[in-house]
């Protein structure tokens, strides 16, 4: 069963989510949230697998709860606003996901499954401004930071195919292993780097690595 707290300062668009949610038979709301103070300590006390995140809430924003949740709960930022800075703050926040309010019910719960699976999604609306954005900046190809040298080869090569894009479902099958052994190597990769999701992940080999894995 999948635990996710939903978090947004209005109620009717709270309930509305709650709803879908409900009709999902792998999903359990376990907590609602009307601001981002409220959903960080919601979040440490009932521990949920995901996080639905609404941007703009009083007292706390959705990116700064994000940034607060590091390492309690994957979070996917679900907001109205199609604005580049909050898609590339909630990333940088550690978001595992962004999608945009006017997703469909089907979609929405799927992309709770895949967030769950420990896999990274972005809103299709929004995926080719970001390709964009970092195709703009100049390739730094720096060395690998004092993390990357504790990596196993193995974590090595999840970390490349998580640069690819892969899911963990693809990593295990490409690396002919279990896929709840994946979870583990992501996470452990995550750790060792210090970064928050398996997008920054992505963009960490992207700026470290070269295509050919090193």
């Amino acid at each position: 069963m999948i635990r996710v707290l939903v978090a947004d300062d209005h109620a009717a668009v709270r309930a509305g989510i709650v709803m879908i949610l409900d009709g999902a038979d792998d999903i359990e709301v376990v907590g609602e949230a009307a601001d981002g103070e409220q959903a960080v300590a919601l979040a440490r006390e009932t521990r949920p697998d995901v996080v639905l995140m609404d941007v703009r809430m009083p007292r706390l924003d959705g990116i700064a709860a994000t940034r607060e949740l590091a390492g309690v709960a994957d979070v996917l930022i679900l907001t109205t606003f199609d604005v580049d800075e909050y898609v590339f703050g909630a990333l940088r926040a550690g978001a595992a996901g962004f999608l945009l309010k006017n997703t469909d019910a089907d979609a929405l719960v799927e992309a709770v499954r895949v967030v769950a699976r420990g896999d990274g999604l972005i809103s299709p609306a929004v995926t080719r401004r970001l390709i964009s954005a970092f195709a703009e900046q100049p390739l730094r190809r720096e060395p690998p930071g004092a993390g990357a040298a504790g990596l196993t080869p193995r974590e090595r090569e999840v970390l490349a195919c998580v640069g690819r894009g892969l899911s963990n479902a693809e990593i295990a099958k490409e690396l002919d292993m279990a896929e709840a052994t994946t979870k583990t190597h992501v996470s452990r990769v995550l750790n060792k780097l210090g970064l928050k999701s398996r997008v920054q992940a992505a963009i960490y080999y992207s700026d470290h690595y070269s295509t050919d894995g090193e």
